[in-house]
């Protein structure tokens, strides 16, 4: 195995020419349940929002001409005609020479074009006298002048965060069209492996990758089924691995792919289907034993069984492939640039990408520092990390205070 290494870029385009990612289905759910879905659909607006003309302030409702002039030492009296109250009809007129008390949100009573707020009018018994002028218009929202009926205001492949639940909401929409969430496999290999929550026998370890994983398809979204730790058992992966292919849009497993006795994911792959494995180890550091098979039409990732490589691999290869079938946008990784804080060594060879930490130097600088990582299975590495850079393969080293790129895993405002 792995006498001949993939770079990472012929390894992505052999599965690109074996496979094309295809959108997922469509589905109806409940506005509450659309929240960080895809939208499938346009959505045009069936009403004006605000659906009638409404008072922005608390005050009397008038027609405009009736306040000209108005000032502190000329107030202008006008007969009050009634109230109008928010989630009401208007059940009053604005004549000449009157005006209507309202709330703000209230809908604008017919005859009146104005509104002049409470603190230029006062009250005395039944009429009220204007301290200030206001134009037609003035303090009125006008039907439709947020949204308008016909008006397109959401886009099919818009993913829809609280603003835009907001929006469906304010249109009436009790549901959304939106793409279902590919259905993504995952499952660990290994006899040391335990899960979480079990009592820890000597020799073994907590699963770690099916938690990240799984994590990782929420993060991009697709929908995880987490399928359990199996033995290193050729049989029992068979199985499951069928099972596996019958019930999801595609399989991510981790373990089982280096060159020892028990690592037997390729050999299984290629027992299942047609064409079987079609990436079998890539020249990257880490992550070099990663395996990727078609069978059936889908796709299985067999990633190392090293937490931070798996996890690694998996941002490189599965999640854009993951992404498309979402119908989500393949954003780019953020960038930034930093300086090397110490000269960094490469693998022969291969395309090597370290995790670093990012911190600020006397003048200010972004400086990347590596992350001490020990073995590749430390998933405290990732946890450290600001982000990573990457070292080409006809590379040796990236010398100190060499400027670089690094990829992020997130924000820096904090730095």
């Amino acid at each position: 195995m792995f006498r001949e290494l993939m770079t990472l870029d012929e390894a992505k385009q052999v599965i690109q020419r074996h496979f094309e990612p295809r959108t997922s289905s469509v589905e109806t759910v409940p506005l509450l349940e659309a929240y960080d879905r895809v939208l499938a659909e346009n959505v045009v607006s069936a009403l004006n929002i605000p659906p009638f003309n409404r008072s922005t302030v608390d005050g009397y409702a008038v027609k405009a001409e009736d306040t000209f002039g108005a000032d502190e030492n000329k107030p202008i009296k006008l007969k009050i005609s009634g109230t109008v109250s928010i989630g009401k009809p208007p059940m009053t007129r604005v004549k000449q020479g009157m005006a209507a008390g309202i709330v703000t949100g209230a809908p604008m009573p017919d005859g009146a074009d104005a509104v002049v707020m409470i603190e230029y009018a006062e009250a005395k018994k039944d009429d009220v006298y204007v301290y200030s002028t206001v134009t037609k218009d003035e303090n009125v929202m006008m039907a439709g002048a947020d949204l308008q009926k016909g008006e397109t205001v959401l886009k099919a492949g818009q993913l829809l965060g609280s603003r835009e639940i907001g929006v469906l909401a304010a249109i009436g929409s009790a549901k959304a069209k939106v793409r279902a969430d590919p259905r993504v496999a995952v499952l660990s290999t290994g006899s040391e492996i335990t899960e979480p929550g079990r009592k820890l026998a000597s020799g073994r370890i907590y699963d770690i990758n099916a938690y990240s994983l799984s994590t990782a398809v929420l993060e991009n979204g697709g929908k995880p089924v987490y399928l359990g730790v199996l033995e290193d058992d050729i049989p029992g992966l068979q199985k499951i691995l069928r099972q596996a292919l019958a019930s999801a849009d595609l399989v991510i497993t981790s373990g089982g792919v280096s060159v020892g006795p028990k690592d037997v994911m390729p050999k299984v792959l290629n027992t299942l289907g047609k064409p079987g494995v079609i990436v079998c180890g890539i020249a990257i550091k880490p992550g070099k034993p990663v395996t990727v098979a078609l069978i059936d039409r889908k796709l299985v990732f067999s990633l190392p069984g090293h937490p931070a490589s798996a996890l690694l691999v998996f941002h490189l290869l599965v999640s854009p492939i993951i992404r498309q079938m979402a119908g989500r946008t393949l954003e780019k990784p953020p960038k930034v640039k930093a300086y090397a804080s110490m000269r960094i060594f490469a693998a022969k060879g291969r395309r090597t990408f370290i995790t670093v930490k990012l911190k600020r130097d006397g003048s200010k600088r972004l400086v990347a520092e590596p992350v001490p990582t020990g073995l590749s299975g430390a998933i405290t590495t990732l946890a450290k990390a600001d982000g990573y850079l990457e070292i080409a393969e006809n590379k040796q080293f990236i010398d100190a205070d060499e400027e670089v790129t690094v990829q992020l895993f997130h924000d820096l405002r904090s730095i």
